[in-house]
């Protein structure tokens, strides 16, 4: 019984120590050899692997949230405390994906390969956004191509984690909560530029009080980026350099295309309207904190909640049609969506008054034309397209007779 638990790694939970440390000497000591992907994977150690993604997944978080609000006060960012906690987070991940690549553990081919995509296109765009950084000085958006492809790499990082869950985890309560985990997480990389807009406006309201929340320093570099002396058009240039049109499209349209993906893959009610409670639970704990730091803070996208709760509707109306679904979904979604941002915009005139402050970003809302248009093609396409991925690889499998997961 020893020299056959020794062999597999099943043992009884009795056996399994808690401390993180004691299961990773453990899993070395019993599944460190090489294999191909798609090896069978104990529970506790799918079950170790992937909670130690979500704690990745939680520096990098934090790390990125803080990176955000300390680039609206200080120029310098050389060793700046958020970039080292996101770069625990990094290093975790790394060890992570050595790990699934070597051993084949916890992973099938189309898994691993996301996850090595995803942390080879981060590692690329680590050092050439620090080289921008040097060549062209501060890079003031969220949205520029280095920063883009950070986002991008975590992303596909992202998707192979939840893909990697799905094919392996067994049906039940941790499986949800871990996908919904990692929905979430999804979710604000994705969202993340849209900071832009959600911090900027403050920023920009700040200066206007006469109470910059940018460092000096910070506002002349700003300001001798187009030759400008440090006045309002400077100050808008750093803080909302963005097009009004890009935030509701951005933060509504792609959000639900994502809630949506959330309830398909876990098959809960409630996924959209959790994953979103969950995304907004987390800004609401930072929000003190960055201010209890004396760091600048954001508006909270509370209509995302609504966009949440429209997906979740849209399913339940649908119950498994299709096209039905899609219709119902880009309807409840830009109708709910664009009302509660246009609500949450009022809150400041409302309850605020004159008060030189906002509760949301400007929006244009033209844009919702084009919410309704793009998200009913999308999500409607999203069906046909997946079942024509699938054929295709099925097709592969079939042309070279070798497993394509």
């Amino acid at each position: 019984m020893t020299k056959a638990t020794e062999v597999t790694g099943d043992l009884s939970p009795g056996v399994i120590p808690r401390s993180p440390i004691a299961k990773t000497r453990l899993f070395f000591k019993l599944h460190w050899h090489r294999g191909a992907p798609g090896q069978a994977t104990p529970d506790w150690v799918l079950n170790f692997c992937y909670s130690m993604w979500l704690a990745a997944f939680a520096f990098k978080l934090v790390g990125s949230s803080w990176d955000m609000s300390w680039h609206f006060m200080w120029l310098r960012d050389d060793l700046a405390p958020p970039h080292l906690i996101n770069t625990v987070g990094t290093v975790i991940i790394m060890v992570l994906v050595a790990i699934h690549s070597y051993t084949g553990m916890g992973a099938d081919r189309r898994s691993l390969r996301l996850m090595q995509i995803g942390l080879v296109v981060f590692l690329i765009a680590a050092p050439l956004d620090v080289i921008n950084h040097r060549v062209n000085g501060l890079d003031l958006t969220a949205w520029s191509p280095s920063h883009m492809m950070l986002y991008i790499g975590t992303g596909i990082m992202q998707a192979g984690v939840i893909t990697g869950w799905l094919k392996y985890a067994k049906p039940g309560r941790t499986r949800t909560g871990v996908l919904i985990g990692l929905w979430a997480f999804f979710l604000e990389n994705t969202f993340f530029p849209n900071g832009q807009q959600e911090y900027g406006i403050l920023g920009l309201r700040a200066w206007e009080r006469g109470m910059p929340e940018a460092e000096p320093e910070l506002l002349n570099f700003a300001a001798n980026q187009i030759g400008h002396p440090v006045d309002r058009v400077a100050v808008e240039y750093f803080t909302m350099p963005i097009d009004d049109w890009v935030y509701p499209l951005w933060g509504i349209g792609v959000m639900a295309l994502i809630f949506a993906l959330a309830r398909y893959t876990t098959g809960f009610r409630w996924a959209g309207t959790t994953v979103a409670a969950a995304y907004l639970a987390y800004r609401l704990v930072m929000w003190p904190l960055l201010l209890g730091m004396g760091f600048p803070i954001s508006v909270v996208p509370f209509y995302l909640l609504a966009v949440g709760l429209a997906v979740d509707l849209a399913f339940r109306i649908g119950r498994g049609h299709p096209l039905l679904t899609a219709g119902a979904g880009t309807l409840l979604v830009t109708a709910f969506g664009y009302g509660m941002l246009w609500v949450q915009s009022q809150f400041r005139p409302w309850i605020l008054g004159d008060a030189h402050t906002e509760s949301a970003p400007p929006v244009a809302y033209w844009t919702a034309a084009v919410c309704l248009v793009g998200v009913g093609a999308l999500w409607a396409a999203a069906g046909p397209g997946t079942r024509a991925v699938n054929a295709l690889l099925e097709k592969r499998r079939g042309r070279t007779g070798l497993p394509v997961a």
